[in-house]
């Protein structure tokens, strides 16, 4: 059985990830299951949220099941965001051997900020602040695609067209070379 692909959306906060995830959704002839990092930051329980080993556990059950998911043959498209070169890590390490399609999600600082006060339930700034921290910084990624700039009409067709070609899926294995 092949392994089901993972469409990894790596982005900040309103940059459009879980826009896109959805028309993802929509428009693939086999929908793929969708997992955010919000999704499982949100189980952990309030009082342990700073804890760092109880969040680097949680993240490391989602890349479990994320393996599941593929290794059932079935696509998953992840909604995600890696401020942090651990995290990115330890991610990777789990995933470097699938295919994912790292799709980095971008879009302008005034755009974003727009966007956080259109949605009423972001910090404005939030995104903005999380441009420096995004990782990879050094751009490492199998494609990008700005929201703004393109419709999500486009941004999806790209990604789908990108999908077509599981043997370009390069971006995990690329960093996972790298540690």
């Amino acid at each position: 059985m092949d392994k089901g692909k993972v469409v990894w959306l790596n982005g900040v906060s309103s940059s459009g990830k879980t826009t896109l995830a959805k028309a993802l959704q929509d428009s693939l002839p086999e929908p793929p299951y969708y997992i955010s990092n919000d999704l499982f930051a949100g189980m952990i329980p309030g009082k342990y949220f700073s804890d760092a080993h109880k969040v680097d556990e949680t993240f490391s059950m989602m890349y479990r099941i994320i393996k599941t998911f593929s290794d059932t043959g079935v696509d998953v498209i992840v909604d995600s965001l890696f401020l942090s070169t651990q995290r990115m890590n330890q991610c990777v390490g789990a995933l470097h051997e699938y295919p994912v399609l790292f799709v980095h999600v971008t879009c302008p600082a005034d755009e974003l900020r727009r966007r956080e006060e259109k949605r009423g339930d972001r910090e404005i700034g939030q995104g903005e602040s999380q441009l420096a921290e995004l990782n990879p910084q050094d751009g490492t990624c199998d494609i990008s695609v700005d929201t703004h700039s393109n419709s999500k009409e486009d941004c999806t067709d790209k990604i789908i067209e990108a999908l077509k070609c599981p043997d370009k899926f390069s971006a995990f294995k690329i960093l996972w070379s790298r540690r």
